[in-house]
């Protein structure tokens, strides 16, 4: 029997708050990982940047694995190698960080040095 999950919220602000703290309750954080490599869309926000999206709970992942993604599943990633060496790497490649996007897509892109400021700020509490 699988616990019941409250689902994201419509709040993107609250998504990212949520993101921070399950991620470091559960010392990992999801992304979608295929045969050509790691689920990456078009940023709505910035012209000729990507967006690789992640969640802080596999389930909420499993749901974008359709359409486009079908082909992909839900990767864990150490929350420790996610801040010290994959969001220093997607501000060196130009890549902007999806947070805890809800079934339609919508949430937060970052900038993956803001997003590890983030987790620093809610660390040092």
């Amino acid at each position: 029997m699988s616990e019941q999950v409250e689902p994201l919220s419509d709040d993107l602000d609250e998504n990212l708050d949520r993101f921070i703290v399950e991620a470091l309750e559960r010392g990992c954080v999801w992304g979608l990982q295929g045969s050509e490599g790691w689920a990456l869309c078009a940023s709505e926000e910035h012209d000729d940047m990507d967006v690789m999206p992640f969640w802080s709970q596999e389930s909420f992942a499993r749901v974008h694995c359709v359409d486009d993604w079908a082909g992909y599943t839900p990767a864990a990633i150490d929350l420790g190698e996610f801040l010290e060496e994959w969001l220093p790497g997607m501000h060196e490649d130009l890549l902007l960080v999806g947070v805890n996007w809800n079934q339609e897509l919508d949430g937060d892109e970052m900038e993956p040095i803001d997003l590890l400021e983030e987790f620093e700020t809610e660390m040092g509490d």
